[in-house]
């Protein structure tokens, strides 16, 4: 995958971000709304956010040396972590505290409209970019279930953004609800139990999110389509007998470490086992270009 393609998503809800963050910021001054300010906050953290992930996208490219043999991937997994923990206090912590401050004080609403249509036109620009994060999903997924692929994917920086943005535009929709409840009710509560459901959205998302990237900083397993490849490289060899062991570890998007014990002829010379496991680790490679690392240990036949 090329750079411009692992980071076009996160520069496609940077700029969406930011542009919503100016809005929601006058607006949340002008009406005095603590949802449109909670949902200020929550879109000028996304766009922190999105600068943690190119920076982790920019390190984990970074080649092996001698302090790292295994290459830098798992730093994007890093500040996806920290990016769903900023989410958490920055934006979940932060509404929730907003919406019992206003809930005990409330303050009336003002320019409803004003504030209406700027949520309207975020929405508008939120769900957009949601719906791009979608299809990139789709394409991804393949026929794997939206939801199990999330559960599944070691593309932590598209997860998060979905997360994020998929906050967002829920966000979005509690808050234009409660501003307009408020408006037609007259009670101010409304709107603070906007900020309070706002909250709550984007506290569980973080949760979620910071649950999964916490799986691959640790070191999670890769596709199990990788050993199938392998038992079917072993199915062709005339040379290699047995799949003993298996371990696959996600190192990065799109790097992946492969430790494996092949049972071979006891018959075979030292060249011979040198040239068939030079070979499995060629086939594989060829069948599963994620493979950045194969390391063979090779044992006889009982």
């Amino acid at each position: 995958m090329s750079a411009d393609k692992s980071t076009s998503h996160i520069f496609q809800s940077l700029a969406v971000n930011t542009a919503i963050a100016v809005f929601k910021g006058g607006a949340a001054v002008y009406t005095g709304s603590g949802a449109m300010l909670a949902e200020t906050i929550h879109s000028f953290a996304d766009c922190g956010n999105q600068l943690l992930l190119l920076l982790g996208v920019k390190s984990s490219a970074k080649e092996p040396d001698r302090a790292h043999p295994l290459g830098y991937g798992r730093s994007l997994y890093f500040w996806s972590f920290m990016v769903a923990l900023l989410l958490f206090v920055g934006g979940g912590v932060f509404s929730i505290y907003e919406g019992i401050h206003k809930l005990l004080v409330p303050e009336p609403v003002e320019n409803v409209w004003v504030g209406v249509a700027i949520l309207a036109f975020s929405l508008a620009l939120e769900g957009w970019s949601t719906l791009s994060n979608v299809f990139e999903l789709n394409k991804r997924r393949g026929k794997v279930p939206f939801f199990s692929y999330l559960r599944a994917t070691k593309d932590s920086d598209l997860i998060v953004v979905f997360g994020e943005n998929s906050a967002a535009s829920l966000g979005l929709f509690f808050a234009l609800a409660a501003i307009l409840l408020a408006h037609f009710t007259h009670d101010a509560r409304w709107d603070a139990a906007g900020s309070l459901v706002i909250g709550i959205v984007l506290v569980g998302v973080a949760i979620f999110l910071a649950v999964e990237v916490k799986s691959l900083l640790l070191g999670e397993a890769a596709d199990p389509k990788i050993e199938a490849e392998a038992l079917k490289v072993i199915e062709k060899s005339e040379r290699l007998n047995e799949l003993l062991r298996f371990i696959t570890i996600q190192q990065g998007p799109g790097e992946v470490l492969v430790a494996c014990k092949i049972r071979l002829e006891s018959s075979m010379s030292a060249d011979d086992v040198c040239h068939a496991i030079n070979a499995f680790e060629r086939d594989l490679r060829s069948a599963c270009p994620e493979v950045r690392w194969c390391f063979v240990e090779p044992d006889l036949e009982a």
